[in-house]
């Protein structure tokens, strides 16, 4: 069990700071806050034991990696059941890079990443050949305009 904690106006700060760009050091926040590269470092160890905080992220272009072919599939299952296995089978497939179990039409709705359309025939059809998969229905991204996962926590925090 996650320990309870509070964040206040100094969390806050310092989560914007973290925020703008997680490689910032310490002593940098400290400078800017104007308090000790200790406060820094134990509110942040704080708020990662309080599960706040929960690694830091790597952004990559993968378009500059020939990874530029976006699809979203919707998944339907022969049993709602059958979800966590099926989402297992998924996580083995490294072109899923989201997957979320949903309510309506689908059980699951992922979203793959590929080079084109065959490398991305290809996972699908990985897919379908997962047990308990009754069927997919494919969307093509025609272009991905939004993709920041700082936009709500800045306006949460400012």
């Amino acid at each position: 069990m996650k320990a309870e904690y509070q964040i206040d106006d100094v969390d806050k700060q310092i989560l914007h700071f973290l925020i703008e760009n997680t490689r910032t050091p310490f002593t940098e926040i400290a400078k800017k806050m104007n308090v000790s590269a200790g406060t820094i470092h134990v509110r942040v160890k704080k708020m990662e034991e309080a599960g706040i905080i929960k690694g830091t992220t790597l952004i990559v272009d993968y378009s500059r990696m020939g990874y530029d072919f976006i699809a979203y599939v919707g998944i339907l299952l022969t049993k709602s059941n059958k979800t966590s296995a099926v989402m297992e089978k998924l996580k083995a497939i490294p072109n899923v890079t989201v997957a979320s179990v949903i309510s309506g039409k689908y059980n699951i709705y992922c979203k793959i990443r590929a080079k084109d359309t065959r490398d991305a025939k290809d996972v699908i059809y990985k897919i379908d050949e997962i047990e308990d998969v009754l069927r997919t229905e494919s969307m093509i991204s025609l272009e991905e305009e939004i993709n920041d996962k700082t936009r709500l926590l800045n306006s949460i925090f400012t």
